[in-house]
C-alpha cells in the first residue's frame, strides 16, 4: 500500500505501519496504549482540497469542533484560516484558547444554548448565531440588549430533505429536533428584524452527517436559496448562506478519492449558487479529521468461548464508542505485519463490563495474539470527542505528526486527574 494510493496517512513501509512517515510501533512504545495518533499533514491536505473545490466562491471553512476538539488541532486549523462551528460554550472556550484570532469566524449552532453561553459568545464577538427555535431567538435578543451588543443571526431551517445515513445522525427531516420549519422561516425572520439587539445576517441548514451522495446537499441548498431570495424581496437582506457539514468518507476498503469527492460536492453546491450573491459557510468536521487519525491499542488476551474467539484489547468503548453506539465499521490493521500468521475470525473487544464493548464482531484479520499492536483506522472524528471515563478509565494520550515530527498534544491522564472535581 502506498501513500499516493491511500486516502489515509496510515500506510505500510515494508512490514511496519507508519503515519506520515513516522513508525507507529515506536509511538506506542514511547507514549503507551491506547493512543490516538493524528496526521497534521493529512488535515492540511483536506482543508486545501475544500478550499480548491470552492476556489472563486466567497466562502469560509468553519471546522465542526464537535468532531475532534483537541486544542492542538484547533490551533493549527485556525492558523490555516479556518473558522469554527461550535455547539457549546465549552467549545467556544476551546477556540478562544487555541485560536483566538479565529473567534470572529465562529458560528454557534445547537438546539439548547443557555444564557451564559449566549453572553460569552456575544462578548467574544462571534460571526453568527445559528438560531434553532423562536424561544431561543427571544432569549438571545434579551441577552444582547442586556449586554449592549448586537447578535448576528441566521435561522437554522429544516428543509425536510432525506439523507441516507444512520438515523442517529440524520438531522434534516421534519420529525427531527433540529431547526425551524422552512415554511415558517419568513415569519420568524420578520420577527427577528423587529427585535432590538438582533441583526439577521444569514440562513443555516444542516441535514445530517456521513452523507455520501451530493444530491441531498444540493436539494437543501436550493430551498435555502429560494428562501433567501424571498426574504430579500421582503427587505431582509441576508449575506451568509451556511450549507452545514456532513459530507462523508469511506470507512471500509472500497476505493475512495477524497479530492474527487470534494470536487463533486463543490460542483453540486456551485450549480445551486450560480448567479447568487452570498457568502458561503461550510462546516466540515469528519471529512477533515476522521481519516487523519487512528486509535492504536495493544492486545491483552485472547480467549475461546465455545465457537467464539475473542481478542481483548486495552482500548475500550469509553475510548471509541462509535462501534457500540452506531455499529460503525472501522478497519482494524496490525501495526506489524507477519506473513506467517494465518487468517482468523474473532470479536475484537475491550475490557469494559458491557457486552456492547466491541470494536468488531466476527472480523477476519491476520491472527492476533497477546502483545500485538493494532490500529483502528478512521478514528480521528468522534473518537476522543465522545470518550468517557466509564469504569473509571483514564483518557488516552494524543499525538500529532507534523512535518515528520511528533507532537504530544494531550498527555495520558492519571487516576489523580479523575478525582480533581470530586468531594468526599
Amino acid at each position: 500500500m502506498s501513500s499516493s494510493a491511500s486516502p489515509r496517512p496510515f500506510v505500510y513501509d515494508g512490514d511496519r505501519l507508519v503515519c506520515s512517515g513516522v513508525d507507529v510501533a515506536a509511538l506506542a512504545d514511547e507514549f503507551g496504549t491506547p493512543l490516538y495518533v493524528y496526521s497534521a499533514d493529512a488535515v492540511r491536505e483536506r482543508v486545501a482540497m475544500i478550499a480548491n473545490g470552492f476556489a472563486g466562491v466567497d466562502h469560509t471553512i468553519c471546522y465542526a469542533v464537535k468532531a475532534n476538539s483537541a486544542l492542538g488541532l484547533l490551533k493549527r486549523l485556525g492558523a490555516l484560516g479556518c473558522g469554527f462551528d461550535i455547539v457549546s460554550g465549552g467549545e467556544l472556550e476551546r477556540v478562544r484558547r487555541a485560536a483566538p484570532e479565529a473567534v470572529s469566524r465562529v458560528v454557534f449552532s445547537g438546539v439548547g444554548k443557555q444564557a451564559w453561553e449566549m453572553d460569552a459568545a456575544l462578548e467574544a464577538g462571534i460571526l453568527q448565531f445559528n438560531v434553532e427555535s423562536e424561544a431561543e431567538l427571544e432569549l438571545l435578543a434579551e441577552r444582547a440588549q442586556a449586554l449592549g451588543k448586537t447578535a448576528r443571526v441566521a435561522l437554522r431551517v429544516n428543509p425536510d430533505v432525506f439523507a441516507e445515513t444512520h438515523p442517529y445522525i440524520s438531522t434534516g427531516m421534519s420529525e427531527h429536533k433540529f431547526g425551524i420549519a422552512i415554511a415558517r422561516a419568513r415569519q420568524v425572520y420578520a420577527r427577528a428584524a423587529q427585535l432590538e439587539g438582533i441583526e439577521p445576517t444569514g440562513v443555516s441548514v444542516h441535514i445530517g452527517s456521513q452523507i455520501r451522495s451530493v444530491e441531498p446537499f444540493a436539494a437543501a441548498l436550493q430551498r435555502v436559496r429560494e428562501l433567501v431570495e424571498e426574504l430579500r424581496k421582503d427587505g431582509i437582506n441576508l449575506r451568509n448562506v451556511d450549507a452545514g457539514g456532513g459530507f462523508g468518507i469511506e470507512y471500509g476498503t472500497a476505493a475512495f478519492d477524497p479530492a474527487a469527492s470534494v470536487q463533486q460536492y463543490a460542483k453540486a453546491l456551485r450549480s445551486v449558487l450560480e448567479g447568487f450573491d452570498a457568502h458561503l459557510l461550510l462546516e466540515p468536521g469528519r471529512f477533515i479529521i476522521a481519516q487523519a487519525g487512528a486509535l492504536v491499542t495493544r492486545v491483552l488476551y485472547t480467549k475461546q468461548n465455545g465457537a467464539k474467539r475473542f481478542v481483548i484489547a486495552d482500548a475500550a468503548m469509553n475510548d471509541l464508542i462509535r462501534p457500540a453506539l452506531y455499529k460503525a465499521h472501522h478497519e482494524i490493521v496490525p501495526v506489524l505485519l507477519d506473513a506467517s500468521r494465518p487468517a482468523s475470525k474473532a470479536d475484537i473487544v475491550g475490557p469494559v463490563c458491557e457486552s456492547g464493548d466491541f470494536f468488531a464482531q466476527d472480523r477476519e484479520t491476520a491472527e492476533l495474539r497477546s502483545g500485538d499492536l493494532v490500529a483502528l483506522l478512521d478514528a480521528g472524528a468522534y473518537g476522543m470527542s465522545l470518550a468517557s471515563h466509564y469504569n473509571t478509565r483514564v483518557h488516552p494520550a494524543e499525538v500529532l505528526i507534523e512535518d515528520g515530527k511528533t507532537v504530544l498534544i494531550r498527555r495520558r491522564e492519571t487516576l489523580d486527574d479523575l478525582f480533581v472535581a470530586e468531594l468526599y
